[in-house]
């Protein structure tokens, strides 16, 4: 009888472990830069991505994190002509901004090199609506799929790189293991999305018993990787974005850090004295699922109401105060030196972690 391959290693996610402090001579947080390698062709000014889920990024979004430096990845939960429609919106705006900007003389680097970001999945209409979202001013494709190290993305990989041009770069993923990071490079992969059932809404890990916590997996793919690394899922504040940069990753997709904004996808809910939300919901919730047409099964995502934030800048701009605040205690100047030591933490030290006076 056959038994299951048992690994006594230890699993770590963000809350497990601390970064250590080294000695510093930064100044001042503002001389802190956080540009960051975003693909294997394609640069950002923060390490900032906005998820590909329809209560998180269409244009309004990918706009103004285009605004604060960083990137916003257009879902696919639509038609292609509509997707087609939030890249030609994203675009123009972006374009718009840069012809203003190159004016004032305040942009140095060419337009083409600006990244414009889609998602797509790995079968069904995904090369059609590839070739039309890169027509349409694409440069980066994210394949958008709860599973990556999958002879669906394998083969997606091979017909996207054959047919479409050399300067469009392709991330795949989600993925949470080194064989998978080593699979999908050698498939052509650009970037790597990691993360399974990490997300704040994500189910997969109870639904199926599969999944690697956050923290081991992007060690694990990091030590292979010869391409840029996403951290996605599980991040709640700063310091988890300071911790999956530490690691290796060379960006993070957030989620519901920036639901609830009022560039998010939907109306705000007014609940009168309890006060104004927005929906956020899982990319494989039941209720996406039927908000979209899509077949009832296999949903491994909850919904939900989060309360409303306002512009998505202020959020952003908080967020990016922490994870310099992170390099000063690290004495690092930019993410090129960012490489604290972090230590495994007991649940002792997580209580001591976090205000326990109130």
């Amino acid at each position: 009888m056959t038994s299951t391959k048992l690994s006594t290693k230890y699993s770590l996610t963000y809350d497990d472990v601390q970064l250590v402090p080294a000695f510093s001579e930064i100044g001042s947080r503002s001389d802190i830069t956080l540009d960051t390698q975003l693909t294997r062709q394609y640069t950002l000014d923060i390490p900032l991505i906005a998820s590909p889920m329809d209560t998180v990024c269409e244009s309004a979004m990918a706009i103004s994190m285009y605004r604060a430096g960083g990137v916003g990845c257009i879902h696919r939960f639509m038609t292609v002509t509509q997707q087609v429609a939030e890249v030609e919106a994203t675009k123009r705006v972006i374009s718009n901004s840069y012809s203003i900007g190159v004016l004032a003389g305040k942009i140095q680097h060419d337009f083409s090199t600006i990244p414009i970001m889609a998602a797509i999945g790995a079968n069904g209409d995904y090369l059609e609506r590839a070739q039309e979202l890169v027509t349409a001013g694409t440069n980066i494709l994210v394949i958008d799929v709860a599973h990556g190290h999958h002879i669906l993305v394998k083969e997606a990989l091979s017909k996207l790189k054959a047919s479409l041009p050399s300067t469009v770069d392709i991330v795949a993923g989600n993925i949470a293991t080194m064989q998978a990071a080593l699979d999908l490079q050698f498939w052509g992969a650009d970037a790597l999305r990691v993360g399974i059932g990490g997300g704040s809404l994500c189910t997969t890990r109870i639904k199926t018993g599969f999944g690697v916590p956050n923290v081991s997996s992007l060690a694990e793919v990091v030590e292979v990787a010869e391409v840029p690394v996403w951290a996605c899922g599980g991040i709640r504040n700063s310091g988890d974005i300071a911790k999956a940069l530490a690691v290796g990753a060379s960006a993070v997709v957030l989620g519901s850090l920036l639901a609830g904004t009022k560039e998010s996808p939907g109306p705000v809910i007014d609940r009168g004295t309890q006060g104004l939300f927005k929906r956020y919901r899982g990319a494989a919730s039941l209720e996406t699922k039927i908000t979209h047409g899509i077949s009832e099964r296999n949903v491994e995502g909850e919904s939900t109401v989060v309360p409303f934030k306002g512009g998505v800048k202020y959020v952003v701009e908080g967020l990016l105060d922490g994870v310099r605040s992170a390099l000063s205690y690290a004495g690092a100047a930019n993410l090129k030196e960012f490489h604290p030591e972090y230590v495994i933490v007991t649940s002792a030290g997580i209580t001591e972690a976090r205000p326990h006076l109130l």
